[in-house]
């Protein structure tokens, strides 16, 4: 089974600050890095770390060789990128003293997605192969309606929540990855427990399954057609360096263990695992942890 991610690839320029810029504020950074990133990225990354076999498509810019060279290092099969003469996408992080971040990104090549170039990719993958998607690319809705006409099993991070989400064939979406923020937008609701959300999600897009992720709570499964028969999981206790990537570390952590047939509790193990792992270590693609090192994690959730 292959699994092809058709996603973002950001260059991250990560500021340490003390604290997060307020309005008409300036302030000097503490420190600067640039790492490869891009939620699209990250998720490659981490499928791969985690034992996939990963294809990533997706369009990188004229600044792009570093990004190419980390999905390579990470075992990403890369033949089905395309390169544009332009810059390509990047993102302005800031990261505060307490590893939480905000986040601001600019599109760029990440935007020229078309539908030749959708067709070309999907050309590479069969009925029962897994498609992977967030909202940081352009084409989606396209992209969606193709993946499902082949056959093909839809993931989704919907990953940021705007009118061009819901613009995409979401009843045609297998499962959904996504935090809190993001649950309560898509079950149409302003508040509410995780329990809430998750009622709110399987009476919208009913015969989905749903991943929900709750930060420093852990996160929780819901099957398809399973309510209120709910799975948890906690959180692990591990100091915080830089939360950047602990979502998308989760979500290909995550998927791999299921493709490859763990249970939905197992695979919130391996997730959770990975992702405290991350959170531990500064940036984002760089921080993702191998299997091995996952696989040899004392278990202290909390």
């Amino acid at each position: 089974m292959k699994i092809l991610n058709f996603g973002s690839l950001n260059i991250d320029k990560v500021y340490k600050v003390k604290n997060f810029v307020r309005p008409g504020e300036t302030v000097l950074a503490l420190g600067y890095q640039e790492f490869p990133g891009g939620k699209g990225l990250n998720q490659s990354v981490a499928l791969a770390k985690a034992g996939a076999e990963t294809y990533h498509a997706g369009i990188i810019g004229c600044d792009g060789a570093g990004l190419k060279a980390a999905l390579d290092e990470a075992g990403v099969h890369t033949e089905l990128l395309k390169e544009l003469p332009e810059p390509g996408g990047h993102a302005i992080i800031e990261i505060n003293e307490e590893g939480q971040n905000r986040i601001i990104v600019n599109s760029g090549t990440n935007a020229r997605i078309d539908e030749d170039y959708i067709l070309q990719v999907l050309a590479f993958f069969d009925r029962d192969d897994i498609l992977l998607i967030q909202n940081e690319i352009s084409g989606m809705a396209s992209i969606m309606e193709h993946a499902f006409e082949k056959g093909m099993k839809i993931i989704l991070n919907p990953s940021p929540v705007n009118d061009a989400l819901f613009a995409c064939p979401l009843d045609k979406v297998d499962i959904f990855v996504l935090n809190e923020t993001e649950g309560l937008a898509l079950a149409g609701i302003q508040t509410g427990t995780p329990e809430d959300i998750l009622h709110g999600l399987c009476e919208k897009y009913q015969g989905a399954e749903f991943v929900l992720t709750l930060g420093e709570q852990g996160a929780c499964y819901l099957g398809k057609d399973a309510w209120p028969d709910i799975c948890y999981q906690s959180a692990f206790s591990i100091k915080t360096v830089d939360t950047t990537a602990a979502g998308d570390t989760f979500c290909g952590y995550f998927i791999q263990s299921y493709a490859e047939g763990k249970t939905p509790k197992e695979a919130l193990l391996m997730a959770a695992k990975a992702s405290a792992l991350a959170v531990s270590r500064r940036g984002a693609s760089p921080s993702i942890p191998l299997a091995e090192e996952v696989g040899a994690m004392t278990n202290f959730a909390k």
